[in-house]
């Protein structure tokens, strides 16, 4: 299940929900039912705060494709 980020246009308190379906989130603040979904940012962890580095293509036939080396097409 997703996790969305959220304003409340009551109080205007930011907050993370997961949400369930057609769920509609409240505000854990005042309850308020009128909250706007916010566009959210993906984020990840580095080890060591190094930054990532590109990674040269693997070799044909070693994404683990059932159908044999060329058969995914990502090469």
């Amino acid at each position: 299940m997703p996790i969305f980020e959220y304003a409340c246009r009551g109080c205007g308190h930011r907050f993370e929900q997961l949400v369930y379906g057609q769920a509609r989130p409240e505000c854990p603040e005042c309850r308020g039912k009128k909250v706007e979904k916010q566009l959210s940012v993906f984020a990840a962890s580095v080890k060591g705060g190094e930054a990532p580095r590109p990674s040269a293509p693997a070799p044909c036939g070693s994404c683990g494709d059932p159908r044999g080396p060329g058969s995914c097409s990502t090469n």
